[in-house]
């Protein structure tokens, strides 16, 4: 029997809400083990001047412990 936890992140990126969630499942792995999935609880855009500057998703990561 496995026992996992969840762990939330927030990821950003100047591209796109995908670029945003590939950087935060990246960095996720390098500090936690076993990372087994992620999901979306919230996703917003910072605007300046009228135009998007930042795209931003809150992450609940999920991994295994040993």
């Amino acid at each position: 029997m496995a026992v996992a936890r969840v762990t939330e992140i927030i990821a950003s990126s100047p591209k796109s809400f995908d670029d945003a969630v590939k950087k935060g499942v990246e960095r996720a792995n390098k500090t936690l083990q076993n990372v087994k999935g992620a999901w979306i609880k919230d996703q917003n855009v910072i605007i300046q001047d009228g135009n998007i500057k930042e795209y931003r998703v809150d992450l609940k990561v999920t991994f295994v412990l040993k």
